[in-house]
C-alpha cells in the first residue's frame, strides 16, 4: 500500500489544479518580502524561488522567542533555527509587505 500524501503535497496539488494563476502572485510577495529582509541585521534570508522564504536568525533571539513575537504580532512562521515563511492564496502583497515590517522591527527589539 502506497504512503499517504503529505500535507504539503496535497495542498501544491490543489493549487496547480485550482489556482495557477495565482501561484505567481505568491511567489512575487515572497519576492518583495525576501528583497525587504535583505540586509537586516541578525536574519539570513535565502532568496525566495517558490512561495516559501526561510530564514535563519543568527543574533540575540532564540526560534521560539522570535515566533512567539511575530505571531503576537499577526506574523506566523515555521520552523528553528530555520524559519519558513509561507505566501499563499489568504496573503496580500500589502500583507507581504507588513510582514516584512514586522520581521525588521521585532528583529530591531530583540538585538538592542
Amino acid at each position: 500500500m502506497p504512503p499517504e500524501p503529505s500535507k504539503i503535497s496535497l495542498a501544491a496539488s490543489y493549487a496547480l489544479d485550482h489556482h495557477v494563476e495565482r501561484l505567481a502572485e505568491d511567489h512575487a510577495n515572497a519576492a518583495l518580502f525576501t528583497e525587504a529582509l535583505d540586509g537586516v541585521p541578525g536574519l539570513e534570508v535565502a532568496a525566495a524561488r517558490t512561495n516559501m522564504v526561510f530564514a535563519r536568525a543568527i543574533a540575540g533571539v532564540t526560534p521560539q522567542d522570535l515566533m512567539g513575537r511575530l505571531a503576537a504580532r499577526g506574523v506566523l512562521c515555521t520552523g528553528g533555527p530555520q524559519f519558513r515563511f509561507v505566501f499563499h492564496l489568504d496573503v496580500s502583497r500589502e500583507d507581504a509587505e507588513r510582514a516584512a515590517i514586522v520581521v525588521r522591527e521585532t528583529l530591531a527589539r530583540c538585538t538592542a
